[in-house]
Parts: structure tokens; C-alpha cells; sequence
């Protein structure tokens, strides 16, 4: 079992710059496959609280959804609970929609297919290139939490990908954490107290304090954005990165 990093205290982590040089730990190709699926069952619960997709479903997904049938693409999609949380949520408000879920990972993608008891989500092992490259057009392209994993090419390649991945009319959005002090300290405090429970045996509290040194600010996130994308803050410590394809008849 890998053993976990030993981080600084939240009054003594960098938070000037990204702390690129960090890896996650779920990240390693020899990642502890029981940690990383017990990683994946928690998701859902930070993902809940952090994530704020309820906010992006009904100002983005919602309404196109209402205009008729879309498709969804979430890149990087782990253990899926995204993708399954927006299929569940257009089932639910009675709109019909093709939702798929990719990850480069095939051990991500076995779990998510595994977890998707409904079959809710179309899961693919496969990456965002090969999915442009194949012809593939989706009415929303979202990730999560993918951002601050890339490199610089990385995240050239994933904005380029989702440009030509987005239908016309239709939107790309990537959220991500903005990286502070604040976040920093208020996901070590609110995680600590479950280190030894309900985030035990998982990769949770260590490699959430290192994806926030990781992560962009607003500003660093829109000197690396290509032209028409744009990026938003949103609340608690969240940065969306989007771009809206023009409609074809415009």
C-alpha cells in the first residue's frame, strides 16, 4: 500500500505558485487499487459539496436539454459520479439525453461502469483527442477536476479537443478548484476530522490539499486560456472555464 506524502501545514504550504512538481497519488500508474476504489465510492460526497454542478445543470445543461434531446461528454470522468448525477438529474426532470463518460484510466472506467447500476452513462476508455479525432459532437463537453492534473501541452490539447468536441450552439465547461489559502485551509480543516472514518483507506484529504496547490487562480487559468474561452468564479473557491460554440445559424 503506498504510504501517504508528508504535507506542510496550511500555514506553511506555497500557495504563490502552482506546486506543478506534485503528484497526486491516485494519479500513479501503481496506485493501491483498493484505496483508488474506495477514492472513487467517496467522490460523491466531496463532489457534493465542492463541486457546484447543481448550479451549472440548471443554468447550461437544463435549458438545452429542454430544447430537445442533447449529448453530454464528461472528460476525465473517474468514477463517474458526475456523469451519473447529470443523467439521473435529466431522467429526472422528465428530458432525455445521451450521456457519455470517458477516462484515459481503465481502471476509472471499470469502476464507473460497474457503480452505473441503471446504465445510465455510455463509458468509454478512450481520450479527448480520440474522440475528436472519430468525428464525435456533443451539445455539452464538462470536466471536473481535470484542469490542474495537465500539463501545459495537456491543457492546449484538451482546449483545442473540446472546441471541436462542442456542437454547434452548444458548450464546453471545465471546472476546476481556485487555488488559496482559504480553500487550502478549509479543506484541511473540514477533512481532517475524517481521516480516520469516512475518508479512510482512501486518497481523499491527501491528494485534495494537493490538487489545490496544483490549481490555477482566476488569473493564471485566463493567461493560459485560448481566445473565446472565458473564465468564471464561482463560490465555494471554484473557477469554470468555458467556452459557447456559435449557433450554425448565426
Amino acid at each position: 500500500m503506498l504510504k501517504s506524502p508528508v504535507l506542510k501545514r496550511p500555514m506553511a504550504a506555497d500557495l504563490r505558485r502552482r506546486a506543478v512538481a506534485l503528484q497526486e497519488l491516485m494519479d500513479a500508474d501503481d496506485a493501491d487499487l483498493a484505496m483508488l476504489e474506495r477514492t472513487y465510492a467517496r467522490f460523491p460526497l466531496v463532489n457534493a459539496v465542492v463541486s457546484g454542478w447543481r448550479g451549472v445543470y440548471r443554468q447550461e445543461i437544463l435549458p438545452r436539454a429542454r430544447r430537445g434531446r442533447i449529448r453530454v461528454l464528461d472528460i476525465g470522468c473517474g468514477g463517474g459520479d458526475i456523469s451519473r448525477t447529470i443523467a439521473r438529474s435529466l431522467q429526472r426532470d422528465g428530458l432525455t439525453a445521451d450521456v457519455v463518460g470517458a477516462d484515459i484510466d481503465p481502471r476509472a472506467v471499470r469502476w464507473a461502469a460497474e457503480a452505473d447500476k441503471h446504465r445510465l452513462v455510455d463509458w468509454r476508455c478512450a481520450s479527448s483527442g480520440e474522440l475528436a479525432a472519430a468525428g464525435e459532437l456533443f451539445d455539452v463537453v464538462l470536466s471536473n477536476h481535470l484542469l490542474h492534473h495537465l500539463s501545459a501541452a495537456r491543457l492546449a490539447d484538451l482546449l483545442d479537443d473540446s472546441a471541436r468536441l462542442t456542437a454547434p450552439g452548444g458548450i464546453a465547461v471545465h471546472s476546476d478548484i481556485a487555488r488559496s489559502r482559504t480553500a487550502y485551509r478549509l479543506f484541511d480543516a473540514a477533512t481532517l476530522p475524517l481521516a480516520r472514518n469516512v475518508l479512510a483507506g482512501s486518497f481523499i484529504r491527501e491528494d485534495g490539499l494537493i490538487s489545490i496547490r496544483r490549481s490555477y487562480t482566476a488569473a493564471e487559468l485566463a493567461a493560459v486560456a485560448p481566445e473565446g474561452w472565458r473564465v468564471q468564479r464561482r463560490m465555494p473557491a471554484r473557477l469554470l472555464l468555458v467556452r459557447e460554440a456559435p449557433d450554425a445559424r448565426s
